[in-house]
């Protein structure tokens, strides 16, 4: 898939009870919201078709079922929605949104070491 479709944050939801487990149908996808959500039954199918229409799921009939699965793949989505959210909230710039995010925000001693580990990498690579 090259085209990666914009998906809606209840869309999300969808999609990652799909990325977790697929395929599945419409009555599993259910069932797997059903606690996570309040959201009718009737709204999640709604989701699955608009998903469909999009181009991020697939699907194929087995007798009155439809078993849906991802056709966009979970870290291509994040990928996506990571690099529209940098240009549209700090004009593509890494450094700004980081401070940000530090801002005010308590890391543990693992998450500041992985953090090191990351900008040490992409140091080497420059």
């Amino acid at each position: 898939m090259t085209d990666i479709p914009r998906i809606s944050d209840a869309e999300w939801r969808v999609m990652r009870v799909l990325w977790e487990h697929a395929p599945r149908t419409a009555n599993e996808v259910i069932a797997a919201l059903a606690d996570k959500t309040p959201w009718n039954p009737r709204t999640i199918r709604t989701l699955l078709n608009r998903l469909v229409r999009k181009g991020a799921l697939g699907y194929r009939q087995e007798g009155r079922a439809y078993r849906y699965y991802p056709l966009a793949k979970e870290a291509a989505c994040i990928h996506a929605e990571s690099e529209s959210f940098l240009a549209r909230i700090f004009d593509g710039a890494v450094q700004p949104m980081l401070a940000h995010f530090l801002e005010g925000r308590k890391l543990t001693p693992a998450e500041i070491a992985e953090l090191r580990r990351l900008l040490d990498e992409e140091e080497e690579r420059s």
